[in-house]
């Protein structure tokens, strides 16, 4: 479709609804290579039990929306400063799930940026999404010009490093585009050094059978395994050791604006033994509103033990 309504108004729009960055991608922008990558990386099972990864919708953005023609792609930055508590009785928690659920907050205002779109013709088709479908956040955000895809997996933006949440709206207008993102690692090889059980197998390469941030969110199983357990040093929510070594991190991290990202106080500094006990009223009252909800009370108690045993 035809757009009433330019980029520039489109992008001006995402900035007054709170997006740090904002940039538009065409359907047919994306590098040929992105499909071949992605299965190549199922092939090898890296995605461990992660099924959702093998959806097929993931490899063709058509079939998420069949009249796509653009993509919006937009950021927030979620990074504040407080440090990783230090000393062995502390457990860790990753600075994506200190403060409030991530996908409400983008969420809300993607759901307001779609909404505007639609009120601008009724011809305008647009569907947002917020690492909750089988879309390729940080493909499109490239394609986008908002950063690269960096060696460690994440989204690198020269504004905030990898501290950002990613959306996306996708919608049937023909839009002017941005230039995609060059990629600048270079030489830097601090992430696969730093990653304590070698998750990241090769550059640009991440297997989660490795991956501490995988094991403490995603795996139900009972124990962890050892290879995996033996190396967790205080994490139990996550991990961003490959995020915190980056030099771009490093340089260029800036405290957010958005309030709900600032930390609720208790998951700052709580101790490996409060959660090795977490009950389900206690995990109900610690954890509202909150992606780290996506651990049940079984799991805490797991990561936590699992600490207190190999330290």
């Amino acid at each position: 479709m035809r757009s009433p309504i330019n980029s520039f108004q489109i992008k001006e729009k995402a900035r007054s609804l709170g997006f740090h960055l904002v940039g538009i991608a065409a359907v047919d922008s994306a590098e040929n290579g992105t499909v071949d990558r992605l299965q190549t990386w199922l092939d090898r099972g890296y995605h461990a039990n992660m099924k959702w990864m093998e959806n097929p919708k993931r490899q063709d953005i058509r079939a998420c929306m069949s009249e796509v023609r653009s993509i919006v792609s937009v950021a927030l930055n979620y990074y504040t400063p407080h440090p990783h508590p230090q000393g062995k009785q502390y457990a860790k928690i990753s600075r994506y799930g200190w403060g409030r659920d991530y996908h409400r907050v983008l969420h809300k205002k993607l759901k307001a940026l779609s909404l505007w779109l639609q009120q601008q013709d009724e011809g305008i088709q647009a569907r947002y999404y917020a690492d909750t479908g089988p879309v390729a956040d940080k493909v499109w955000a490239q394609q986008a010009g908002l950063g690269w895809i960096a060696k460690n997996g994440n989204l690198i933006s020269r504004e905030y490093g990898s501290w950002v949440f990613l959306g996306e709206v996708l919608t049937n207008l023909e839009l002017e585009v941005d230039r995609p993102h060059t990629a600048h690692c270079g030489t830097c090889t601090r992430c696969l050094e730093a990653c304590p059980t070698g998750a990241i197998v090769e550059p640009f390469v991440v297997d989660a059978n490795r991956c501490i941030a995988y094991h403490t969110i995603e795996n139900r199983a009972e124990t962890l395994p050892a290879d995996i357990a033996t190396n967790l040093n205080g994490w139990v929510a996550g991990c961003d050791i490959c995020q915190d070594v980056c030099p771009w991190n490093q340089r260029f991290a800036e405290e957010t604006d958005v309030t709900e990202f600032q930390p609720y106080p208790h998951n700052l500094s709580p101790t490996l033994a409060e959660l090795a006990d977490l009950s389900e009223e206690e995990w109900d009252r610690r954890f509202p509103a909150s992606a780290l909800r996506r651990i049940k009370p079984e799991m805490w108690r797991r990561n936590a033990r699992a600490n207190i045993s190999n330290k």
